[in-house]
């Protein structure tokens, strides 16, 4: 599961264009949630997102999958500044299968999916049932958990 998000520019021209440079590079999109409108998480001074989930197979490892993401995300002129900060593109491994990967710069399950709203309402579209591997629990109960707490 790979998260897209985009605050600059045609934001919903950029979920599309980073769906098919995935596709370009061996990443099968099999299914993609709606398209979101969100606030902004962490550094909140800053235009509103669009925001989705997808679905994907590859053959690529983790790493691979990570590195190839960074390239689609700079090709499309992505350049970090702010933590957090406006994009034109973001593209972030959720879940890879049911692996649990901690690695300098590679944590997966995203150490942070349970506290994102824009990530879970689009994932609970596509994939309700899929489980945390580390949480144990659906990604319908984390929707709900989170819903509770904010």
């Amino acid at each position: 599961m790979i998260a897209l998000g985009s605050n600059l520019g045609n934001r919903e021209l950029n979920l599309k264009t980073a769906l098919v440079k995935m596709k370009e590079r061996g990443i099968s999109v099999e299914k993609t949630s709606s398209f979101i409108e969100t606030k902004p998480y962490g550094y909140t001074d800053q235009p509103k997102f669009l925001n989705a989930v997808c679905l994907a197979e590859t053959d690529l490892s983790p790493r691979s999958l990570l590195n190839t993401l960074l390239v689609i995300e700079r090709e499309m002129g992505r350049i970090r500044t702010i933590r957090w900060g406006p994009r034109i593109i973001d593209l972030d491994i959720v879940f890879y299968e049911d692996l649990v990967v901690n690695e300098e710069g590679l944590i997966i399950p995203h150490p942070d999916v349970h506290n994102r709203l824009f990530v879970l309402e689009p994932l609970n579209e596509i994939a309700p049932d899929l489980i945390h591997p580390v949480l144990g629990k659906t990604v319908h109960e984390l929707l709900m958990e989170l819903k509770q707490r904010i």
